[in-house]
Parts: structure tokens; C-alpha cells; sequence
């Protein structure tokens, strides 16, 4: 009886104190990013890319939270586009907005441009590589706002130093800024929003 009562007690003890570990809480605890198995290798552009009215181009794509760079075939109007900065900077922003390819998808790539970002020429007396969105380039989701800066920033779009000068619709109230693609934006894409100079 005293083996059978002391069995007891002690289950009776391990319920109890089964329970007083770390208690759960709601505040959410940053262990890092989860494990991926995104290869983040840019597939080779298929034998479509290029074609009647199409050339190959190099974008930013999103993987892991960092920005890398993808061929794709772009569509342009003629063989002249590329020396058009508008025009080429539509054919880039369209890449942009699309979906992922299947087998970009499959390498873990994602854009952060949305559908509704649209970009112009300069204003009258904006610099004449100046571009402008429909948007402020700082209501733009910082990621999608990285991938536009360094797609462009490797192009004619660019100026002569490689810098990409963007502003809002408003020419009257809305500035130019200059932004640079660096390593640490490819890194941290998160910056790009706040990274711009403004243009005197």
C-alpha cells in the first residue's frame, strides 16, 4: 500500500510540474529567416526570347529577400527602342510587373512591382534622364522601388554614372530624387525607399 501511494504521489507531482516550463507568449521572437530551398538560379531564357520584335534584357527579380538578376525577352516596338529611354524604361517596367516564369517560380523568384506602376518622361525642365511614376517613388513598396532602380540603373535609362533619377507625376510639387543601385541595396532591398538624393 506505502509502495502504491508513493507511486501515486509522485504522478501526481510530475502532472504538476509537467506545465512549468517557458510559458508561451505573444509577443513573436525573431529566430531568423526560415530555412529555404529556393536555389535562386536564374534559369536560362528559352529559345522565345528572343525573336520578331524581341530582344533579351536583364532584370531584378526578388529571392530570400534580395534582389538578382534574370534574362528575359522584352517585346520593343524596333531595333531603335533601347536608345530610347522611355520607351525602353516601359519595356523594362512591363518585365517587371509580370509574374515569374514557371521556372523562375520554381528557382524561388518574385517580383514586388505591382500592375498599377506606370512611369513617363521628364517634365519640362526636368534633367533629360529624369523618368517620372505615377506614384512617388517613396509610396512604392521599398522592394519593388529596388527592383525598378537597379533594372534601370544598368541601362540607357540611367545617366552616365549609372544612376537612375525618378520623381512623382506633380512636376510642380513633387521632387527628383537620385538613386544608385549598390551591393547593399541588392542585399537589403528594404533601403531603397530611403536611399534617394534629391536633385538640386
Amino acid at each position: 500500500m506505502r509502495r502504491r501511494a508513493a507511486g501515486a504521489l509522485l504522478g501526481a507531482m510530475a502532472l504538476l510540474t509537467a506545465g512549468c516550463g517557458i510559458r508561451g507568449t505573444s509577443v513573436p521572437v525573431d529566430a531568423g529567416p526560415a530555412p529555404s530551398r529556393a536555389s535562386c538560379q536564374a534559369p536560362e531564357p528559352g529559345r522565345s526570347a528572343e525573336g520578331a520584335g524581341r530582344v533579351t534584357v536583364r532584370i531584378y527579380l526578388l529571392c530570400t529577400s534580395r534582389l538578382l538578376s534574370v534574362s528575359r525577352g522584352a517585346l520593343v516596338t524596333d531595333d531603335k527602342t533601347a536608345q530610347r529611354p522611355l520607351e525602353l524604361a516601359r519595356a523594362l517596367l512591363e518585365q517587371l510587373r509580370q509574374p515569374p516564369s514557371a521556372a523562375e517560380e520554381g528557382a524561388g523568384f518574385t517580383t514586388a512591382v505591382e500592375d498599377w506602376v506606370r512611369v513617363s518622361g521628364p517634365a519640362q525642365d526636368d534633367p533629360d534622364h529624369a523618368l517620372r511614376l505615377n506614384r512617388l517613388p517613396e509610396e512604392l513598396q521599398s522592394y519593388a522601388l529596388a527592383q525598378i532602380i537597379c533594372t534601370y540603373a544598368e541601362t540607357p535609362v540611367a545617366d552616365s554614372r549609372h544612376r537612375v533619377v525618378l520623381g512623382g507625376p506633380d512636376a510642380k510639387r513633387d521632387p527628383l530624387k537620385r538613386y544608385e543601385c549598390t551591393e547593399e541595396m541588392r542585399r537589403h532591398p528594404e533601403i531603397a525607399v530611403n536611399s534617394g538624393v534629391l536633385v538640386p
